[in-house]
């Protein structure tokens, strides 16, 4: 009898819990799907981070809080460096990478518009003899339409490749589109990306042409926050005020925990710093022989560098055009790049221009 209430129990928590379930996911859809509900937690997570070193720091330091009353600006500037990171992060993955479909129907679209203002421009309206009635089969129109702007998109990327190459070896298999150069396709996405740079997981996003200078600023700021707050939590060692061993210990853990993380971002914040100033990307560094394109490239050639004042300047002001695709250098471009440095290119900033 009690293996039966038991069982009963069990079967009615675990109703309790299917019901549960389902009226969550009738009120957030999104979190049906594994990859969206692994990327909302991983949000949740870091958030609550942010919240754990701030308010451990706020509710334990007394110097702290006396030093607020006296000096409120400071606080109130280290605040609104944390409220600014956090919202750069949820902007930045919220951000779109820069998809080549968006700009496959861009580019399609575009064209379309200019075929059909042509073929109007075109059409007649009278004669000489007498009025003209066209007769214009709407449905074939907008077949034509359609071929010529599938068209536009294959002739735009094709010619930013050296003459001769293959069609089906720059398509992807598996969105099946003409990928412009240094687009790649992201499995976690499923999604081809202009200007692949990785997928980062605690953003739950792609990082590419679309999005990379946001990326940029929010591990600008995450790295300043943490200098902050690991600043604040050595004061809170030097001050006289005796604490609990407990205390010591959790602040310690978090202090060190801390460290590590400032490491790595400091870390990031040059490696992204480096890829900006030469115009490359994370996946064409890091798979440079794997890439048709680069693999006969000399290593120590940036093949679509244009300088490092140049490549900052269009990295951070040259936003204005959402999908920007350059082509592959030429044979006499490539060839320039690799000729050394000189003491007359120093003088004439060769290397910023």
């Amino acid at each position: 009898m009690g293996a039966l209430c038991g069982g009963g129990g069990g079967g009615l928590s675990r109703d309790t819990l299917d019901r549960f379930s389902d009226r969550c996911l009738r009120f957030f859809p999104c979190l049906s799907d594994p990859a969206r509900r692994s990327t909302f937690c991983l949000r949740i997570a870091l958030v609550m981070l942010h919240l754990i070193y701030v308010g451990v720091l706020f509710i334990f330091d007394k110097d702290l809080i006396h030093k607020t009353k006296q000096q409120p600006w400071y606080t109130i500037i280290y605040l609104l460096l944390f409220a600014a990171t956090l919202a750069q992060y949820f902007v930045t993955s919220g951000s779109s990478p820069g998809y080549v479909l968006d700009a496959m129907r861009v580019v399609n679209e575009a064209d379309i518009s200019r075929n059909r203002a042509s073929m109007t421009s075109k059409q007649p309206a009278s004669s000489k003899n007498g009025d003209v009635v066209v007769t214009i089969d709407s449905n074939q129109l907008g077949r034509n339409l359609l071929g010529r702007g599938m068209m536009a998109w294959t002739k735009l990327v094709m010619d930013m490749y050296p003459s001769g190459t293959s069609l089906r070896s720059v398509t992807c298999t598996y969105c099946d589109v003409v990928q412009p150069p240094r687009a790649k396709h992201c499995h976690d996405c499923d999604k081809c990306v202009l200007q692949f740079d990785h997928h980062c997981v605690w953003l739950g996003t792609c990082i590419g042409q679309g999005n990379h200078c946001r990326f940029w600023w929010y591990i600008c700021g995450e790295t300043a926050l943490s200098l902050w707050t690991g600043t604040l939590y050595i004061q809170f060692f030097k001050s006289d005020i005796s604490k609990p061993w407990w205390l010591y210990a959790i602040m310690i853990l978090l202090l060190v925990t801390l460290f590590f993380c400032l490491i790595f971002l400091l870390l990031l914040l040059l490696f992204h710093s480096y890829l900006i100033l030469t115009n490359q990307t994370t996946y064409e560094l890091v798979r440079r022989r794997r890439i048709q394109y680069l693999r006969n490239i000399p290593e120590r050639v940036y093949p679509f560098s244009k300088g490092a004042c140049r490549n900052l300047y269009e990295f951070c002001f040259a936003q204005s055009s959402k999908y920007r695709m350059e082509p592959l250098p030429t044979a006499q471009e490539l060839e320039e790049k690799l000729r050394p440095y000189t003491c007359s290119d120093v003088l004439s900033c060769r290397c910023c221009c």
